[in-house]
């Protein structure tokens, strides 16, 4: 089994950080102690932006220093002493120190910027070699027609086998669209005489754009204004405002970094106003020059959004710089950033992450790299395998919340890891104007789908009130509730509230589930579900899970949400549903009815009810493991269960935990998560036909990208359509 993997290349600028970042997440999902490594850094470690990045994601405990092997000038010293092998050798030493701690290792080469000009790609083939890693190579088709990349791609592997490496396989990068079928067509040709298999990514524009953070970094700029999440959004275009502010806004394009003199206040509040307007093209941001500051009764504007939006009304989140140099020096310094794949973007991260995983084939390159299949759950990789099934069958998840910061932030990393089809719900004008501050793009026409970005999810916004589905949505829901009295202006009252609109499009298969609930209340989220969706047939409860991932395990929790004191019949229900559950998301079921009381040891009628709650399971399901009355400890520790009850299958080994009542599993889950470093995933709602899925108002951006991956896995093995009969 090859033990580390060195990424080549022959040229500058093919996005080998990008693969590099998508080989560590490959190998954080495989193996127990994953290191990196670069043979050569510019200046130190601690500035190298791979090592900085890696260690940060990662949570690599090495120590800068001990990931690098030498400094390019350290290098460039050697190679003109003409100590190549010394050059070989302490990089080897370096390399073998970090590597005796890791069960694999990936190695990032050089960048071909001036180290040993010609003779770099040989240099990476040595190092590679004596090192002892099998080879990556990665290429760059922009700029070059097929026969071009074509030829580049067989010379340099050549030259990277005939000096002795061994090339494990090869990754095109930058590939423009027109040529990504003829450059498939051309690998798939050659196939029979490769021994290695050729991965394509297409241009993503999005990685090729400095972030507002990148350039205020670059050019040591201060910050007048905006929130710390606005300097992560991408620079389209820089734009020199010289002219009369209507000329200059018929010319503004969005996502654009307008740089002006600081005495503008014409420009600055002519970008302000943009950037709270849907049907204006909104800045990424400004930087204003010559160390001029607009006067204080500007700047007061400036700073009011967060009054503003606590009112819910549109307002200015326009991030501002300031530099002491001149228009023309900013811009010329301005436009020599380089974009970059750093801790400092984690959107472009998602983009990188999101673009490698849907192009390369990851089960095929870790079955090259003989990687295990590890039985370990960590929350990274239990993570991974929601947006790997996720995305595995397309299915459209309806947001009715879509004007929430927290939701748009959201849908923007589910487009970027190219998730799930999304529908956002909301008056069109508000979103966009929100998503504009946060310098999101989201399609300008309401009630029509329209693809984000070249690798990015289907996205569409829908006014509830003004819809052409309304009208059928609300005599759909008068045929179901005709019995409640429930008239057609009655019914098309309730479709413009945005959570039994989104229902609805569950219910007509016009979306596959809903996810809402960061800042509506459960019942608000779930009573539509109860009226229209129902349970599934021989469930008759609702209830709930939360996915707690711990270190080295997922356990299923159920339910700590929903049911606040359930009977016996209702305890069973929870746990056939939840056993469910766990199978869906690949946790093989093992239930544990938890109690104060192990096996027979004690009584009392909470005792009893759980007791006659694990006969009933057992009746009702016999293809279950289960077990109960247990306590908690009995349940999770095998030491314990060896005491307890030695001979049960489930004590000391269950995955599935079931509470007696809300009090205990609400204040357990809350426990675990807090006190235990767990990531709780959830609620997630079970037992009913078509997935809706309940947020809390406290949810962070990753909780709702996690909700999304779970209700979307949900949809794709939802029940047969449902029989309105049954339902009245």
């Amino acid at each position: 089994m090859p033990e580390s993997l060195y990424l080549a290349t022959n040229e500058n600028a093919t996005g080998k950080r990008m693969v590099a970042l998508g080989v560590m997440e490959l190998a954080t999902r495989r193996f127990d102690r994953v290191a990196f490594f670069r043979p050569f850094v510019q200046k130190s470690a601690e500035m190298d932006q791979s090592i900085a990045l890696m260690r940060s994601r990662y949570q690599l405990d090495t120590s800068p220093s001990q990931m690098m092997g030498m400094t390019r000038a350290e290098a460039r010293q050697l190679l003109a002493a003409d100590r190549y092998e010394e050059l070989i050798a302490r990089v080897q030493q370096s390399f073998k120190t970090i590597q005796r701690e890791a069960d694999f290792t990936v190695v990032e080469g050089t960048s071909f910027q001036g180290l040993a000009s010609e003779l770099e790609f040989e240099l990476n083939a040595d190092l590679a070699v004596n090192l002892g890693c099998e080879i990556l190579s990665v290429y760059s088709a922009h700029g070059k027609s097929v026969n071009d990349c074509v030829q580049s791609i067989r010379i340099g592997n050549d030259s990277l086998t005939d000096r002795g490496g061994s090339v494990l396989a090869t990754v095109v990068n930058q590939v423009d669209s027109d040529l990504m079928d003829s450059l498939a067509s051309e690998f798939d040709i050659q196939k029979s005489n490769n021994r290695w298999p050729t991965y394509l990514l297409p241009e993503e524009p999005l990685l090729r754009q400095p972030t507002l953070r990148e350039i205020q970094l670059g050019l040591g700029a201060a910050i007048l204004t905006g929130d710390e999440s606005t300097f992560d959004r991408e620079v389209v275009q820089l734009k020199v405002a010289a002219m009369q502010l209507p000329t200059f806004l018929d010319r503004l394009k969005a996502g654009s970094l307008v740089i002006t003199p600081g005495d503008r206040s014409d420009i600055v509040a002519g970008c302000a106003l943009a950037s709270m307007h849907a049907d204006t093209p909104a800045p990424a941001g400004m930087i204003l020059t010559g160390g001029l500051e607009p006067p204080e009764s500007l700047q007061r504007l400036l700073r009011v959004p967060s009054t503003l939006q606590r009112a819910n009304q549109p307002s200015s989140n326009l991030p501002i710089l300031m530099t002491s140099d001149d228009t023309f020096t900013t811009a010329k310094r301005a436009s020599m950033i380089k974009a970059e794949i750093c801790m400092q973007a984690p959107r472009k991260i998602d983009s990188a992450i999101g673009l490698f995983e849907k192009h390369i084939d990851v089960d095929e390159l870790a079955d090259r790299l003989k990687a295990p299949s590890t039985a370990r759950v960590t929350p990274l990789l239990f993570e991974y395998s929601l947006i790997q099934n996720a995305r595995s069958q397309r299915t459209r998840i309806v947001l009715p919340e879509g004007n929430e910061p927290r939701i748009l932030q959201a849908v923007d990393l589910l487009r970027r890891r190219d998730v799930a089809d999304l529908t956002l719900l909301g008056d069109p004008t508000t979103i966009l104007s929100t998503a504009s501050q946060l310098g999101i793009t989201l399609p300008s026409s309401p009630n029509a789908s329209d693809a984000i970005g070249s690798s990015g999810s289907s996205i569409e916004i829908i006014d509830p009130a003004n819809s052409p589905l309304r009208d059928e949505f609300a005599r759909e829901y008068m045929k179901l509730r005709e019995h409640k009295g429930i008239t057609f202006d009655m019914a098309r009252d309730r479709m413009e509230e945005v959570s039994y609109f989104g229902t609805m499009m569950v219910r007509l298969g016009l979306a596959g589930g809903m996810v809402s609930g960061s800042i509506h209340t459960t019942a608000n989220t779930i009573r539509p579900a109860f009226e229209f969706i129902k349970t599934r047939p021989g469930v008759n409860v609702v209830s709930s899970v939360f996915l707690m991932c711990l270190k080295h395990s997922v356990l299923v929790y159920g339910d700590c949400a929903v049911i606040p004191n359930p009977t016996a019949e209702q305890l069973a229900e929870i746990g056939s549903s939840s056993a469910d559950t766990a199978a869906q998301f690949g946790i093989e079921p093992r239930v544990a009815m938890l109690s104060y009381s192990t096996g027979g040891s004690g009584d009392g009628e909470d005792v009893q009810r759980v007791r006659k709650a694990t006969e009933l399971l057992r009746s009702k399901r016999p293809d279950l493991l289960v077990e109960g009355p247990l306590q908690y400890d009995a349940a999770i520790d095998p030491e314990v269960a060896a005491t307890k009850l030695p001979t049960s299958k489930v004590a000391g080994r269950a995955t599935v935990f079931i509470f007696p009542d809300l009090n205990t599993g609400n204040n357990t889950y809350k426990a675990v998560q807090r006190s235990a470093g767990a990531v709780a995933i959830g609620p997630i709602l079970q037992g009913l036909r078509k997935p809706v899925n309940d947020l809390s108002r406290g949810c962070t951006v990753s909780d709702i990208v996690n909700t999304v991956a779970i209700t979307a896995i949900q949809a794709q093995s939802v029940d047969a359509p449902t029989n309105d009969e049954d339902e009245r």
